[in-house]
């Protein structure tokens, strides 16, 4: 057996077997693929698990709409040893973006608000320090100037999210107009936004909206049971790269899963942050993007607003202030670049967002595919890379459509 590189000490067995569980898959051939295809993909799934770097690792894919592959591996709580299954639920963080921003995109469906509207039009106290030019636009594509708290705040404040509220209405913007990744900031305006035009929580609307209609069993923000999955701190602790991090997203790795691992957090609405789901239903949200806002005989979004949620901010990639990547957004997305991008080589028309380091989310319509590939450990340095990259490869070699 191997050890794990967890601060927690959980250990890979040589066979994986009796940590893998499969749940409803349809034959390869069915989704356009050969079995020798899909077992290549599992292959680098498991290659990344042996890595040691996450304890537990789940993977829904999906092609031509249908579920090739939906299996998991590892522990779902490694000091309890429960296994992970393609049940559970996991924390999606930053994932939970795309959730909150087709909800803003619902609204101007509903002729309820325009991109461009100004944020104080629904939150009057937000147009403090010169933040009355913030359109939504501006907090959709990382650009209204707040990507980080404007102090230095406990990580405890997370489980008070008017405190947050509050402290962003009356900051000072930096670089507005410019993109900064906000990594949790622009979530509680927009949530915030939403619930003002709605009179209801943003779980009732994503209810409403989404989770009711697409028959999901969680896809909550918060409100998760003890059946999720425990996020846990892996790889080579690192003073530079925990700066980094609290700089970016305004704390450690320790501090960021001790918060997300306490109950508080399931009592709380984070709109950018604490959506729960499984890799089934976060693939069945994003095929259903990719079959322009239908799912199961009923239209969740019009097609116009898909492809406006869609439209890219920019021309290129720009170099981001906050994660100093090269990174293109749409009003709500981060999107596929040419040679390597977020979501792997060649996929440039892919859409999606990433959560937490090891959290991903996509639909790339050059396979016909939309996929989740959720890992509970979050480490940044660790022998992992190279199996990620090799398993985001072997993917989109393998589900590249012909002609």
């Amino acid at each position: 057996m191997r050890r794990i590189i967890t601060r927690q000490g959980t250990r890979i067995p040589r066979s994986l077997d009796s940590l893998t569980r499969v749940g409803d898959e349809v034959s390869a051939e069915r989704g356009g693929l050969g079995s020798e295809q899909v077992d290549a993909i599992w292959r680098a799934t498991r290659s990344l698990y042996r890595g040691g770097m996450s304890p537990a690792i789940s993977l829904c894919l999906r092609r031509h709409g249908e579920i090739v592959l939906n299996r998991s591996l590892g522990y779902a709580d490694p000091q309890a040893g429960r296994i992970m299954t393609p049940d559970t639920p996991v924390c999606l963080f930053s994932a939970s973006k795309v959730v909150t921003a087709m909800l803003v995109h619902h609204l101007v469906e509903q002729g309820q608000l325009d991109l461009d509207d100004p944020v104080t039009r629904y939150l009057p106290a937000y147009g403090q320090q010169g933040k009355e030019r913030t359109t939504i636009r501006h907090l959709l594509t990382h650009q209204a100037g707040i990507p980080r708290p404007p102090e230095k705040v406990e990580p405890e404040i997370l489980y008070r999210p008017q405190d947050i509220l509050d402290l962003l209405c009356s900051a000072k913007p930096s670089g507005f107009n410019s993109q900064a990744y906000h990594a949790i900031t622009a979530g509680f305006v927009l949530g915030a936004v939403v619930e003002a035009i709605t009179g209801e929580d943003l779980n009732a609307t994503l209810d409403r909206v989404i989770r009711q209609p697409m028959g999901m069993t969680y896809f909550t923000f918060g409100a998760t049971g003890p059946e999720r999955a425990r996020d846990v701190s892996t790889g080579l602790p690192m003073k530079l790269v925990d700066l980094f991090l609290t700089y970016a997203v305004g704390g450690s790795i320790d501090e960021v899963v001790e918060v997300t691992n306490d109950d508080r957090f399931q009592d709380i609405i984070v709109p950018a942050g604490n959506l729960y789901a499984t890799a089934e239903e976060a693939s069945r949200f994003f095929q259903m993007l990719l079959n322009d806002g239908a799912y199961n005989g009923q239209q969740i979004f019009q097609p116009e607003t898909v492809r406006r949620a869609l439209e890219p901010a920019y021309h290129r990639p720009r170099i981001d202030r906050t994660l100093l990547l090269p990174l293109n957004f749409s009003s709500g997305f981060m999107l596929g670049n040419r040679g390597m991008g977020m979501f792997g080589p060649g996929a440039p028309k892919a859409f999606g967002h990433l959560g937490f380091i090891s959290i991903y989310c996509w639909a790339d319509p050059q396979r016909d595919l939309s996929g989740a590939l959720l890992t509970t450990g979050k480490g940044v340095v660790g022998p992992h890379l190279p199996a990620l990259f090799n398993l985001q490869y072997t993917i989109n070699r393998h589900t590249r459509l012909r002609g």
